[in-house]
């Protein structure tokens, strides 16, 4: 691939990262802010208009007591509205049954999947399987409700305008107390079998010798137009989902679960999960709209988090995923901020060609570059597209921290970056379209960027087309690593 690369405010591309800049951006963010953001570098483009929503875990410790893993860390939502080329700020944590206890408690009274454990060893741990709703890994305005999303357990719903906490959500009865709701919702902007209307697709998963998939597709109201449950043999991670008009598909990573060690307290039920190498990868299609058999392709073992996107080409499913050669795990005495990245492998972007017919899979690498967080123009979900925004390592090679956008011409196959090193960290990159905008990479990729020197972060906005800064807005104090995020055209800010 070509690859240019545009001129960030600060850069020396000579200098790579410092590990302790990186671990600072993992220190707890217990103050909750509202403000008007007046520290601006360039112009907020007038056409920008909404709110751009952020989720991820604000809280690294409990009163000091750290946490094993940041995914374990509970949920806070950060808002910036946009109108008139101003911008409004704030934050607030999702006041979830369990956030409440172990504040008032003051430390930590839960187990969390990724691997922190209650004070008092194996014994204060052994045979408590308590989940923790910590609702902090996406946030989605849909059907006029804003929804805090963790896949393990129901949204929590907030106000939109406050980001107060108004409660466990179940979408107007679709969903019962317990049920889980992924955090990977995708919006089919023009459904086909619902007239061209748009619709959001999500799924639940209950796992163990077998799983059960089940799938929901919602209109814009909030109305249930389609659910359906599909079983798979064996056991099955999936923390994604990829659509086209008439699939949804997964990827079954080959892995197993020994829940022992988890029921006894010796490990947390993530750091049961095993790799197994020798094993293929099955890529899982389910039909949308019709009573036809789900299919199971094969490939060689990988392991996935994140889908880019999907569509269908004549007899073929194209998936782009973000795929590892193993499945990264923090074990039990050791520290995520000590971590080797070069010891850990590192996420690439694959292509993977499922043919319907012979049932053959066909795999190709589109970048070697180390990735995660990818994003595209909402109205190519689900079908053919050219260009993707995707959170990249500065270096072109090896495993590092997330501290470039990287952008893919997929029919070039050009890329540009823009790169935030040596001393700025980046979170998910999110594609906003121009109101009116000519082209698939006409609007904006806006992004929060920790930045190390200062111990702040700073919402970026780039120009989608060249990757150039438009606008660098300056908060006043640090935001965690956030995971997923949304944009939504409604401005729920101050009037």
């Amino acid at each position: 691939m070509q690859l240019q690369t545009s001129k960030p405010s600060f850069i020396n591309a000579s200098v790579y990262y410092n590990r302790k800049d990186w671990q600072k951006g993992y220190e707890s963010q217990t103050k909750e802010f509202e403000y008007w953001i007046d520290d601006i570098e360039g112009e907020i483009p007038p056409e920008l208009q909404g709110t751009l929503f952020r989720n991820g875990p604000g809280l690294l410790d409990i009163n000091g007591n750290r946490l094993h893993h940041p995914f374990d860390g509970d949920g806070m939502i950060c808002a910036i509205a946009f109108k008139n080329s101003r911008a409004y700020f704030r934050n607030r944590f999702v006041r979830t049954e369990g956030y409440l206890k172990e504040q008032k408690a003051g430390k930590i009274i839960y187990r969390g999947i990724f691997g922190t454990q209650k004070p008092g060893g194996w014994l204060a741990n052994a045979f408590d399987t308590k989940i923790k709703n910590i609702a902090n890994t996406n946030i989605i305005y849909w059907a006029g409700k804003l929804l805090a999303l963790w896949e393990a357990a129901e949204p929590y719903r907030l106000d939109p305008y406050t980001l107060n906490t108004l409660g466990k959500e179940y979408l107007n009865g679709i969903l019962q107390e317990g049920d889980a709701f992924a955090a990977h919702p995708r919006i089919d902007t023009s459904c086909d079998i619902d007239g061209g209307n748009p619709c959001l697709i999500n799924f639940s998963v209950k796992t163990g010798i077998s799983s059960t998939i089940t799938i929901y597709e919602i209109n814009a109201t909030g109305k249930l137009l389609r659910k359906h449950a599909h079983s798979i043999p064996g056991f099955a991670f999936l923390h994604d989902m990829a659509i086209t008009p008439n699939y949804c598909i997964f990827i079954q990573n080959p892995v197993s679960f020994n829940p022992l060690p988890f029921f006894l307290g010796w490990r947390a039920a993530a750091q049961c999960i095993n790799f197994l190498p020798n094993q293929p990868t099955k890529i899982i299609l389910i039909p949308r709209h019709n009573q036809q058999a789900v299919q199971i392709l094969t490939t060689k073992p990988c392991f996935v988090f994140h889908h880019a996107n999907a569509f269908e080409q004549g007899d073929e499913i194209i998936l782009d995923s973000v795929c590892y050669d193993s499945f990264p795990t923090v074990e039990p005495n050791s520290d995520f901020r000590e971590i080797n990245f070069e010891s850990l492998p590192a996420g690439q972007l694959w292509r993977f060609r499922c043919n319907l017919i012979d049932k053959s899979v066909q795999q190709e690498v589109l970048a070697t570059r180390c990735c995660e967080f990818p994003s595209l123009h909402p109205d190519k979900v689900g079908r053919s597209y050219r260009y993707l925004y995707i959170g990249a390592a500065h270096q072109p090679s090896g495993n590092a921290p997330l501290q470039a956008v990287l952008k893919i011409d997929l029919q070039t196959r050009a890329c540009q970056l823009w790169s935030a090193a040596p001393r700025g960290f980046i979170g998910e990159p999110l594609f906003v379209p121009r109101p009116g905008g000519c082209g698939e990479d006409d609007g904006w990729v806006l992004l929060l960027v920790y930045d190390a020197a200062m111990h702040r972060s700073d919402v970026v906005i780039l120009d989608a087309r060249d990757l150039n800064v438009q606008s660098r807005l300056h908060l006043k104090h640090h935001i965690p690593y956030g995971l997923h995020g949304s944009f939504c055209q409604e401005y729920f800010g101050p009037v």
